[in-house]
Formats: structure tokens, C-alpha cells, sequence
């Protein structure tokens, strides 16, 4: 097993007490653990860019980003979750990992958890889709899962 990552309130800037993440070194063992019966593509592709962060040196923890919503008279609390959070000296970065985007829904879920991050950091989607790097408005950048893996500065631009 590759390890496990904390859950860290990226508002509070503090680890909270929460159940633990686990990813596989090898993804093949981990298939092989879980006799074949779990093999989502979104999942083992969230583990691989785990693999990567962790190959580039980076210490990655999971996001929470806690956002408080009123419809009328009624107040609730969400917490959205960021796949990564990766940091590395003075530099983090907020990555999601997302199979495609290609439906508008998903794109939107996928944003949600981002443009409520409120500080200067760069933040990213990871798509398997065959696109182009990009800026979202927000500044947020969407990169191909493959450029990621072929290209240290992938996520720098």
C-alpha cells in the first residue's frame, strides 16, 4: 500500500478527525486485493495521480471546504471535498480528479468544490477527456490526465 492521507480543513487550515484515504503503490495489487470487483476507472485514476503527487515529492492530504448556504429562514452547512491537496515547500495546490467533463453537471460538481477555496493557490481538474490545457473564468486550469502524467509543468501553466 502506497499510504493514507489525512482530511484537512482547508478554511480552519487544520487536519480534522475523520476517516482516513488509502491509496495502492500498485494499482495491479490493489485490483488483486479487491478480487477485480472494483474497478473503476474514476477511482484507479484518482490513485495513479496520487502516485504521481507523491513521485513529485509532494505531501498530499484530502480538502474540506466547509460552505454554509440560506434558502429564506433556513441555514444549512455543506462540506465539499478537494481529491487533493498537495503541497511542496511554498507551493499547493488544490486538484480534482474528474474521468471526463464532458457533461455539464459534472463539470459544475467538479468547480463547486474549487471556486469556494478562497486563497491564491493554483487550483486544477485532472480529466481523462482528450482536451487541451485550459482556464475555466475562475482561473482555474483543466488538464489532461496524460499531460499531467508526461509533463512535471503540467499543472504550472
Amino acid at each position: 500500500m502506497s499510504g493514507e492521507y489525512k482530511r484537512y480543513d482547508i478554511k480552519g487550515k487544520e487536519y480534522i478527525n475523520s476517516p482516513y484515504k488509502y491509496y495502492f503503490t500498485d494499482v495491479g495489487v490493489r485490483n488483486s486485493r479487491l478480487n477485480y470487483r472494483q474497478l473503476e476507472e474514476s477511482r484507479v485514476m484518482e490513485n495513479i495521480i496520487y502516485n504521481e503527487l507523491r513521485k513529485r515529492g509532494f505531501k498530499v492530504d484530502v480538502g474540506i471546504v466547509t460552505h454554509s448556504e440560506s434558502a429564506g429562514s433556513v441555514c444549512s452547512r455543506r462540506q465539499y471535498e478537494v481529491d487533493f491537496v498537495a503541497n511542496s515547500g511554498s507551493r499547493r495546490y488544490y486538484i480534482q480528479s474528474a474521468l471526463t467533463l464532458l457533461d455539464d453537471d459534472k463539470l459544475k460538481q467538479e468547480l463547486r468544490s474549487l471556486s469556494l477555496i478562497r486563497d491564491s493557490f493554483r487550483k486544477i481538474i485532472i480529466t481523462r477527456d482528450k482536451i487541451k490545457p485550459r482556464r475555466t473564468e475562475d482561473g482555474i486550469l483543466i488538464v489532461n490526465l496524460f499531460d499531467f502524467l508526461l509533463d512535471d509543468s503540467a499543472i504550472d501553466l
